[in-house]
Parts: C-alpha cells; structure tokens; sequence
C-alpha cells in the first residue's frame, strides 16, 4: 500500500517530469490496477491533463513506471475524452475501489486510495460535460454530489477551519480551472518535521479536531499580540532613524549643488578642447595631403622622367655595334615602360604631363621608323646573300640556315619591342622576313626532294618519266593492268618493282623524313621567340599614346579586354579554361602562317614525291602509311607546322592506301577465269604474296589495324568468289576446285598467324572439309552398287512390316539371289575397279596442294563404311546362311595401299 507521502507527491512528480516539457497541465491522477492484478508491485496511473491556452484539449492518459528504474515514467495509451463511452462507478459507497471505463475496450481498474478515485471521477466528469460537443459518456453508480459539486479536494480547502467565518461566493468554472491548474507544492522535510513534532505535543489532535484548531487559534493570537508589543517598543528607535535620514538627504543635496558647479566648469573647457581639436584636425589633414600630393608627383616625375643619354639613344641609335645595340635596348625599354605606366586619369590632364608625352610619342615614332629600316635591310640582305650561293652537294641533306639564326638572335628585344609598341612595323617586318626566307627554304626543299628522287633506284630513274615533277610528263602508250593486281594472273601483270627497291625506297623515306624535322623545327622554335609569338598581345597597358584623355580612356578599355582575353578572371575553373584553349589555338595557327609562308612548298613536294613513286607500284603506298604514321605519332609538338604537315600528307596517303586496297578488293569480285586455268584461282595464288608482303610492312605498325580491317574484306570476297567460280571452271570438276583452293586459304592463314583472321581460318577449315566431302561422295559412289540396290529393296520390305528374319523368304530376296548379286563383285574386280578410280582422281587434283593421299584416305573410309553396312545387313537379314562376301577389311586396306604405292 502506498504511503500518504507517496501519494500526496506523485501528482508533482507526474507534472514535472512528463508534462512540462510538452507544456501540459496535470489536472488530476489517480493510482491504479488492473482488477485481475490487485497485487502488481508497478505504479500506474491514469491522468486528466489538459493543453495550454487558447485552445485546450483535455485526454486521459495511462501512465506506467519504468521496470529497471523506479524514478523513470513512461506515456503508454492516450484517450480523447469524445472516445469514453461510460464510466462506472461500481457502487455509490465511498469505500469502493473499483470502477470501469468503456473506451475501445472495456477497461476495469482499481484505485489504491479512496480520495484519490472520488477526485478523479469528479474531475473527469465536469471536463467532459465542458469539452465534449455531442454525445458525452454517461457517469454509472457515480454519487450525484460529486458530479455537482467540486473536486472533494477543492471542498475540504475551503473548510481549512472554524476562522473562516465567511465563505466566499461560489465560483466559476474559469476560476475552478484555475485553481485546478495551479501547481501543487510538496512538503519539505523541515515542514514534515515540524508538522510531526506538532502532532506528537498534541495527542488529541487526531481526536478532537476542533479542539485542535481551537489550540492553534489561540496561539496565533498570543503571537499577533507579541508582534505588536515588539513593533511599539521599537517606535524611538524609528524616530532618530528618521532623523539620521533627513540629514543624510540635507548633506546630498549640498554635494550635488557642488557637482553641478563643476559640470559647469567642465563644460566651457570641453567647447575649448573641442575647437583646439578641430583646428589641429584640420593641420593634419593639409598636412597628409600636401604628402599625398608630393609622392603623386614623385611618382609621376619618376615615371616619366627620360635621362639625356637614353633620349640621345632614341634620337640617333648605333644598331650595329653591341655597345650602341645595347643602349638603344636599353633606352627603348625605359621608353616603353614610361609610356606603359600607370598613371590616374586625372593627372592626365596636367600640361606638363601631356607635354611629356608628346615628346615619347616623338621618339617612339622616330626609333621605330630606324629600327624598321635597320632590319627590313638586313632581312633582304641575309637572303640575297644566302640565295646567290650555289648548291654543289649532292648528299641527300637540307641546308641548314643556323647562321641566319645567329645574325638575327641580337636583334630579338628590339622586335619584341616593335610588337608592343608599334604593331603596324612589326607585322611589315615580319613579311620581309617571310618573303626574304622563303625563298631560300623552297629552293632548298625542291633541290632536296629532287636529289631524293634521283636517288631511289637506277631502274626507276630510267624506265619511269613520272619521276619528273610536270604532271604533263608522263604519258604511257599502252595501258597495263597494275602489277600486284589480286584478280588477275601474274603473266597479265605490268612490269613492277623487285623487293630491294621497295625497302630502298622505305629507307629513302625515313631519311628525308629525318631531315625535314630538324630543320622545319629549329626555324620554328626561331620564329616563336624572334617574333614573340607564344604571346599573343605584349603585357602592355598602350600601344599607342595619345594626346586627348577620351582617347586615352578608349585604349585602355581596348586593352583591358585584350588583356582579359590573354588571361582571364571567371570565377571558376572551367570558365578559365576555355578561354585558355582558344589563346593556345591562335598562336598555333599564327605560328603555322608563318612557317607556311616560309616553307610553302614543303607538303606539295612532300606529296609529289610520294605519288611519284606510288604510281610505279602501289605497294609504296603500305610503305608510306606506315613509315608517316610513326613520325606524326612520335612528334613531341602535335601542333608544329611540320606534324601538322606530316598529318595532311598522311590523310592523303591513307587515301591512296584505302584506294588500292579498294582496287584489289574489285579485281577479286570481277576476277574472270582464263581458258587454260588451273585448279588455284588467280587472286588464291596472289594473295599469298600479298599478305606476307603485307605482314612484313604492317607487323610492328600502329596501322596493323588498318590493315586487317581489309584483310577481312578480302579473304570474304576470296570465299565468295571461290564459290563462284569453281562453277565455272572448265576441266575440274567444282569439288576439287573448292577443296584445293580452300585449303590453300587454310593454310595460308594459319601460316600468317594474324588474330582477326581466326574466324575466317575456322570457316576454311569447314569449307575444305565440306568440298572434300561432297567430292568423295559423288566420285566415288558405290562401288558395290548391285548389293546396295538389293539392300534398299530389303529395308524397304522391313519397312513394310515384313520381319529381317523372314526377308530371305521372299522370293526377290532370297538367299540364292543375294549370292548371285554378291558373286558379282569379286576381289579382283573390286581392286581394279578401285584402280580406275585412282586415276581419275589423280587427273582431278593439282599437284601444288598434294591433297591426294588425302582424297584417297576419305575414299578408303568410305568404302570400309559400306561394306560395314552391307556386312551388317546381311547377319541380321541372313543369320545363319553362311553368306559373305568375297573380300574382307583387311582386302580393303591392302587394295587401297597398294593402288597408293604403285603410283
């Protein structure tokens, strides 16, 4: 049974620990069992709680303690008031326990203390006569008096005793929830105490109540009288405390007069300070400006301040001395720099910055004219120097141009200055170096592929006209079918190239290759750092001054977005980097103008001296495809002029490479048999030299996959055209021709070991076995073809019904007619038939594929499956009759070995 203490502290416990937290109010609670569990040791509780204003909602809550803590309290069911159906009561007998709420269910509880429940039902039925709209649950063996009345607790607070005379007037239901919700407050152990201590002095407390309150009464009242008695005793001691007070304000407002004085005081030495302040602000501020002025001025002296030598330099430049070179550097980069520096548009408009700039304008325009003069002559000169040289050397080497190179490098600062100060002057002498140098560079080229030409081979150099460069030059009066051609026999084929002069020809190519690159890249690498060309616009801010700030003013905005687009601000990574690919892109293209304009005639020759040659034999194409695609896959710059060159030169060349493997791929389909031809098509007996010729130029090759791409191509029209034409060849029968020339591909392509081609290697295989197949099936028949007609006829009477047993009774097959048929095929015309077939199959086949042990093997395998078939027949035909025939396996194999020694 729980103790007074427990009780009067759970509602407490119950609101702070559960309800606070979600801003609830625990109105009432009751402690409680289940009917049937009178005995669990577990507290629960069942709670009245309502929500805060302004809109309340009132459940009933289940409330159960936490098995492994006692002090932990856990909300297991929640009940909305509209969900009660009835409440009953049991019996209107206050000391009953029990009583029952029908909700979902019906639940029947049991109350632990007795006030408690009668509180709890009274609470709960004046809730639901306030909230419920509707239909409200009925209250069932209730008293009526708690149902009218108050909370039983509420009722004995207003009997607290026999003091309250008065009563106050009946409440509200407003007020009655505010007394509800007002907070219950514990004991403390000192008030427990004391209260203890009282009932322990006073015996019949418990007894006589009202004696009690009697007692407790007239204590007060002695109390009240010794409070007042105290409070009189202490009234002189009140008055000259009053005293010390009007004093003490007395003294206060004297020393507050006196504060005020000074305030006074204080406030005309504030407005002094304040008007000292300001003029000394003043001071400073003329003094900081007056600074601020004097280093703008510094500054702006300083930047356009020229020194005499350096304006003597500008006027009158030594360009071919080092000394003099060096200052008029010198000078022109200071030049440069004073033009280029940043001074505030306002400043502009001083007079005598504007007078300044007028003289730099003078000497820019003065030293730019001299230098443009100094190497726009020395540009002619060098080529007109180097041009007038003869070439005497008849080694396949190009010219080397270093020293031009070396006479130019001193020079490169005085061009790189032009670019940035004067861009008209340094586009003028960039075209007299082009037109100065080119000249050089395409007699140099043309002299060199020439003497590559003429070093080929002596046979081509005296049997072939097109070697020269005039496309008019070569004019043949008879047309022949190009040698190497698939479809065509060897004897048709015009005049073609040994294999020596092919691989002299690759070794020639790789050379003039070699020679090329370095050339070609050392005048690259020149111009990019002679003319500043890995930069697209100089880091300038003006490239031409100019008197008027407006113009000023538009320069820089010109050069400000010439400036963003040389390196750009975004924000982000990716927005940078695209702006960065289109700088990289200009100045590869402007780098390959320029090396175009130099070297101009470099991929028309290139290309001549490759179609040269391939059109006296194709083959030189494979050479070229693959010897190009090496160099332009192994150039470190895939964006100098010369790959750039290489590459077009090779999609070319790719070009006449797929174009003579088309030519090839045409001849097989429109290949034409000749009268006299043998058993091995034309285009199978070509294309053996074709692959290993191929092979040895594509085995290593980056273009091996170019290369077997065609190779399927061409072994599927070989098979189609096989097909084809063993139809129409005009002495060997179709089986042969097929079988020969299939496994001729077998072979072929197993030798050739190329992956791509293992499928078509298969599909041979098959192909020959299916054409030797069907050859030995129609050549050689059945040599026993009596005994065999006599069989059908038997397996057609078994299929008749007739039973294998009694086949010998029919009178068409009996045993007497099969010893006739087999007395027919002795030994020795067995053998000599087989003897005939020998020959004939002989004369068939080509000694080239020596597939005639091999036919002949087939045919033996052939003829022994017969006689095992005959030989069955007759033992389960004619079991018993002693028949058969007169030759045996071992016969077989001796007739076919010795036909096979004999020949």
């Amino acid at each position: 049974m729980l103790t007074i203490g427990t009780l009067a502290n759970i509602k407490h416990i119950l609101q702070k620990e559960l309800f606070d937290g979600s801003g609830e109010r625990l109105l009432s609670v009751v402690t409680v069992t289940k009917t049937f569990k009178k005995k669990d040791k577990r507290a629960c509780y069942l709670c009245v709680v309502t929500t805060a204003p302004p809109v309340p909602v009132v459940t009933l809550c289940l409330i159960k303690q936490s098995e492994q803590r006692e002090s932990e309290y856990k909300r297991k069911r929640s009940w909305q008031l509209d969900e009660i159906k009835w409440v009953d009561g049991r019996n209107e007998q206050f000391e009953t326990h029990e009583f029952d709420i029908q909700l979902e269910k019906l639940y029947k509880w049991y109350a632990l203390n007795l006030h408690e429940r009668q509180n709890f039902l009274a609470v709960l039925n004046r809730q639901i006569q306030k909230s419920v709209r509707g239909a409200r649950a009925e209250f069932r063996n209730v008293p009526i008096a708690w149902l009218s009345e108050k909370s039983p607790e509420k009722i004995a607070a207003g009997r607290a005793g026999p003091g309250n005379v008065t009563q106050k007037p009946t409440n509200t239901d407003d007020e009655e929830d505010e007394e509800e919700a007002q907070e219950f407050t514990a004991l403390t152990d000192k008030e427990a105490n004391e209260l203890g201590k009282l009932f322990s002095e006073c015996d019949f407390a418990i007894k006589d109540a009202e004696q009690f309150i009697e007692q407790l009464s007239r204590e007060l009242h002695d109390l009240d009288g010794a409070n007042m008695q105290s409070v009189l005793a202490s009234e002189q001691k009140v008055l000259k405390m009053m005293e010390h007070i009007d004093n003490a304000i007395t003294e206060a407002d004297k020393f507050e007069t006196r504060l005020d004085t000074y305030e006074d005081i204080l406030g005309h030495v504030k407005e002094t300070m304040e008007k000292i302040g300001g003029k000394n602000a003043m001071i400073e501020i003329a003094n900081n400006n007056n600074i601020k002025l004097m280093k703008e001025l510094n500054k702006v002296i300083s930047q356009l301040d020229l020194p005499h030598s350096q304006q003597q330099a500008l006027d009158d430049p030594d360009l071919k001395t080092a000394v003099g070179r060096k200052a008029a550097i010198a000078a022109a980069q200071c030049l440069q720099q004073a033009m280029n520096s940043d001074i505030d548009p306002s400043l502009l408009r001083l007079e005598a910055v504007q007078d300044q700039r007028k003289r730099f304008e003078k000497w820019k325009q003065k030293f730019s004219g001299t230098v443009s003069r100094f190497l726009n002559n020395l540009f002619i000169h060098l080529g007109n120097e180097i041009g007038d040289m003869p070439l005497t050397s008849t080694e396949l080497t190009l010219p080397n141009h270093s020293n031009v190179h070396r006479e130019l490098t001193p020079y490169t600062e005085l061009m790189h200055w032009s670019k940035a100060m004067d861009r008209k002057t340094y586009d003028g002498l960039m075209r007299v170096y082009t037109a100065s140098l080119s000249k050089i560079y395409d007699r140099d080229v043309r002299n060199f592929f020439n003497l590559a030409k003429m070093q080929v081979s002596d046979k081509l150099r005296s049997s072939r006209e097109d070697l020269d460069m005039s496309t008019s030059s070569r004019k043949s009066a008879v047309s022949t079918i190009p040698y190497g051609t698939l479809g065509i026999n060897r004897d048709q084929w015009g005049p073609g190239v040994d294999s020596a002069d092919r691989v002299r020809f690759d070794a020639l190519l790789e050379k003039v290759l070699a020679e090329l690159e370095p050339i070609a890249l050392q005048e690259q690498l020149f111009c990019i750092n002679f003319f500043q060309m890995d930069v697209i616009s100089p880091t300038t801010k003006n490239t031409q001054t100019t008197l008027e700030v407006e113009k000023d003013r538009g320069i820089e905005m010109s050069q400000s977005f010439n400036a963003s687009t040389a390196s750009p601000t975004s924000g982000t990574t990716e927005g940078a980097a695209v702006p960065q690919k289109r700088i990289d892109r200009q100045i590869n293209e402007d780098v390959r103008k320029l090396m175009m304009g130099l070297f101009g005639c470099l991929e028309p020759e290139l290309v001549s001296f490759i179609q040269s040659f391939e059109r006296v034999d194709s083959f030189y194409s494979l050479y070229v495809l693959v010897r190009l695609t090496q160099h332009v896959m192994s150039a470190q710059d895939t964006h100098s002029f010369l790959s750039m060159t290489f590459a077009s030169a090779l999609v070319q060349v790719k070009r006449n490479f797929d174009r003579f493997m088309q030519q090839q791929l045409q001849s097989i389909k429109e290949a034409k048999l000749p009268k006299r031809s043998k058993a091995i098509l034309p285009y199978v007996e070509n294309f053996e030299n074709f692959a290993q010729t191929a092979e040895g130029i594509f085995r290593k090759s980056d273009r091996r996959t170019d290369m077997e791409k065609w190779y399927l191509q061409l072994v599927n029209a070989i098979f189609e055209g096989i097909s084809i034409h063993s139809q129409e060849h005009p002495k060997t029968p179709s089986q042969v021709v097929r079988m020969e020339n299939y496994h001729h591909m077998y072979a072929l392509l197993a030798q050739l070991k190329v992956p791509g081609l293992d499928a078509l290697k298969k599909e041979a295989k098959s192909r020959y076995n299916d054409a030797l197949k069907a050859y030995v099936t129609q050549y050689f028949g059945r040599p026993l073809e009596k005994l065999n007609l006599f069989f059908e006829g038997v397996q057609q009477k078994v299929a008749q019904g007739v039973k294998e047993t009694e086949i010998s009774y029919q009178m068409a097959f009996s045993k007497q007619e099969l010893r006739k048929v087999i007395s027919q095929y002795p030994a020795r015309e067995v053998k000599k038939g087989l003897e005939n077939l020998y020959k004939k199959v002989d004369k068939h086949l080509c000694e080239e594929e020596n597939l005639l042990q091999v036919v002949w093997h087939a045919m033996q395998e052939e003829f022994i499956a017969q006689y095992n078939y005959l030989e069955e027949r007759i033992q389960k035909c004619y079991a018993g009759a002693m028949i058969n025939l007169e030759f045996n396996i071992q016969d077989i194999l001796n007739f076919f070995s010795d036909i096979a020694r004999s020949h």
